[in-house]
C-alpha cells in the first residue's frame, strides 16, 4: 500500500466509510440526496465504481472490498472528485449483504470479475452460488438488477446456468459499465469478456 493510500484510509474513511458493526442501516441517510443505490461488490481499485459515481450524480453508490490499497485508492480520488453519492464497506460481502443491507433498499447490485478460481479443487471457493444468489435476492427492490461480468468463459457458464435455474430473477438487457484496466488486459490477451444481467420478479 503507497503512503498516498495508507494516508487517505486514515484521513477520509471518516467521511466514506460504512462500518459492519453498525448493522443494519437506512441507505439513504448515509448520502446527501436520496436517489436510487447501487452496491458494487469487490471493485478492486476502483476505477470502474469512480467512473459510474462521477459520471451520474443521480445515484448513490455503495462499494464493498477487503483489499486496502484498493479502498485508499477509491477515497482519495473520491476526494478529489468531491464525490457526495460514494460509500465504502472494508469487509466481507457476504457479511455486510447479511448483516447491514436492508430488505427490498438496492435497486442494482453489480459484481465485474470476481475470482474464477479456476482450479477444480477451488470452484467451492467462487462466490457467485444459489445460497449467495438467495441473500441478494431479497435485498433487490422489484424490478432491481444484478449484474455480472467475467472474461472466464467456464465461470460464465456455470453463472448462466445458475440464473436460469433460480426462480427468482429473469433475464434483462445488459446495463452500461466503464472498461476496468484488468478487463482490458484480459482483452489484449484474447480473453472472450461476458456480461450477465437479471432482474428480481
Amino acid at each position: 500500500m503507497s503512503d498516498s493510500q495508507r494516508r487517505a484510509l486514515r484521513q477520509l474513511w471518516n467521511q466514506y466509510g460504512l462500518e459492519l458493526s453498525d448493522g443494519l442501516v437506512d441507505l439513504q441517510e448515509q448520502f446527501a440526496k436520496d436517489q436510487p443505490v447501487t452496491i458494487e461488490i469487490g471493485f478492486g481499485m476502483g476505477d470502474s465504481l469512480l467512473e459510474m459515481a462521477t459520471s451520474d450524480s443521480t445515484r448513490n453508490f455503495i462499494g464493498i472490498e477487503v483489499h486496502k490499497p484498493g479502498i485508499g485508492h477509491l477515497l482519495r480520488e473520491a476526494k478529489e472528485r468531491e464525490l457526495t453519492n460514494l460509500r465504502v464497506y472494508a469487509n466481507d460481502s457476504i457479511e455486510v449483504l447479511g448483516h447491514c443491507i436492508p430488505g427490498a433498499s438496492v435497486e442494482c447490485l453489480q459484481m465485474f470479475f470476481p475470482d474464477p478460481w479456476p482450479k477444480k479443487r477451488h470452484h467451492k471457493r467462487r462466490l457467485i452460488n444459489v445460497k449467495f444468489l438467495d441473500l441478494i435476492l431479497p435485498r433487490l427492490q422489484l424490478g432491481g438488477v444484478l449484474h455480472i461480468a467475467t472474461d472466464w468463459e467456464p465461470y460464465a457458464e456455470e453463472i448462466t446456468a445458475l440464473l436460469h435455474q433460480h426462480d427468482g430473477f429473469r433475464f434483462a438487457d445488459i446495463p452500461w459499465r466503464p472498461k476496468t484496466k484488468y478487463e482490458l488486459r484480459g482483452m489484449k490477451l484474447g480473453h472472450k469478456v461476458t456480461d450477465v444481467a437479471v432482474q428480481k420478479i
